[in-house]
């Protein structure tokens, strides 16, 4: 496992704003949102724990959850300085956690990509971090802003984050920092403090941080220049999934219910075609999957029309910019006959998505009597979806 930390606890006095700047708008959204995203669109980040101030709980809270965001574990107060905001965070990771990404809550423009880079170089090395090789002439400046030397820039790096390590060296490196009083400006400093060895990953120039007014005027920048790029950025998404029958149910697909002996049986409504629909959606927006933002632990859903989580999903797509184009839907079932309800559920499912009826193609399968939907025991569905920013 995984766990992304996210210390987003200081002030940004420098800022010269009444609010923090993690919550300063960036693009129409908070910098802490835009941060977050990007640990939750990558695959191998598998929970997010993020330390705020304390007067900010309750407002991050509903910041977080109004983003839809998957994977995002805790949310904690912080402390006085960076590290001990970052032991808060610490102290909420689970025990069966291998590796931690700490990262700053106002470095907005980090990319999956190099989260990525930075693990695959933590697994290797056991700890790495994202770092630019210093391009300046650096000199060393003494009294009087008397220059003294210059100094040679030839293995001098600037320091980024992520930076990952195993959870287990990083609690050992704290314990020794708080033995001998250590403050420290990032978690390398405190392995360095043990002996422990961290590897540099190539940084990004991008990959700012937001601690003067001329950063969120460049961070504004940057994000524009991208957004052009992804504005018709198309992308694929597939769902699944498969439910058993048994009686006493009703037979939901698409929103109908059709006429059947038996029925599928599920926390919700248990609507294989619609949630195969829904997990498509949501993959193809990076978003995680049904389970993470419907889950049959939580009695809100319990039997719940599927064509409302649908239009749930679609409203977080649109919070992204995205919109559903088409979508090719599969069902699995051996019986009952599925075609007569083709098009009643295409209506739905094109209300639902606030697209045209035509963006559906539904279709239906047997698999010659063979497995579980052969038996009778159970539906399935496949969908596969395209959707389109802009």
């Amino acid at each position: 496992m995984n766990i992304a930390i996210i210390p987003a606890g200081g002030a940004g006095t420098r800022m010269g704003r009444r609010r923090p700047k993690q919550y300063l708008e960036l693009a129409g959204e908070p910098i802490l949102i835009h941060t977050l995203r990007a640990f939750a669109g990558t695959e191998a980040v598998d929970g997010i724990i993020v330390v705020v101030p304390e007067e900010w709980l309750l407002q991050t809270q509903k910041l977080v959850a109004a983003s839809g965001l998957p994977k995002i574990m805790k949310i904690v107060a912080g402390g006085v300085r960076r590290q001990d905001s970052v032991a808060c965070g610490l102290a909420e990771v689970p025990s069966e956690t291998v590796f931690v990404l700490v990262h700053d809550g106002a470095r907005p423009l980090i990319t999956p990509s190099l989260i990525a880079n930075c693990l695959d170089a933590a697994e290797e090395h056991g700890a790495a971090m994202a770092a630019l090789p210093v391009s300046d002439t650096l000199k060393l400046v003494g009294d009087g802003r008397v220059i003294e030397a210059t100094v040679d820039r030839a293995s001098l790096y600037g320091a980024q984050t992520p930076q990952v390590m195993r959870a287990s060296v990083l609690r050992r490196a704290f314990q020794a920092a708080e033995e001998v009083g250590f403050t420290g400006t990032d978690e390398a400093s405190f392995l360095e403090g043990i002996g422990a060895e961290m590897v540099v990953v190539d940084g990004d120039e991008e990959n700012i941080k937001v601690t003067r007014p001329g950063d969120l005027l460049l961070a504004e920048t940057i994000l524009a220049r991208r957004g052009e790029q992804m504005h018709n950025a198309i992308r694929v998404g597939h769902g699944f999934d498969a439910h058993r029958l048994v009686e006493g149910r009703d037979l939901i697909l698409g929103g109908v219910k059709i006429p059947y002996s038996t029925g599928l049986l599920g926390h919700s409504d248990a609507d294989v075609l619609t949630h195969a629909l829904c997990d498509g959606l949501l993959g193809a927006a990076g978003l995680g999957d049904i389970g993470v933002h419907f889950p049959d632990s939580d009695g809100t859903y319990k039997g719940v029309s599927s064509i409302k989580l649908l239009s749930h999903v679609v409203e977080l797509l649109k919070d992204r910019g995205f919109t559903l184009q088409n979508a090719d839907i599969t069902v699995v079932a051996q019986a009952p006959k599925l075609s007569p309800y083709w098009q009643d559920m295409q209506g739905n499912l094109a209300r639902a998505c606030k697209v045209s009826e035509d963006a559906f193609n539904l279709k239906g399968t047997t698999t010659e009597k063979m497995g579980y939907t052969g038996r009778g025991e159970g539906i399935s569905a496949h969908a596969v979806v395209l959707i389109k920013r802009g």
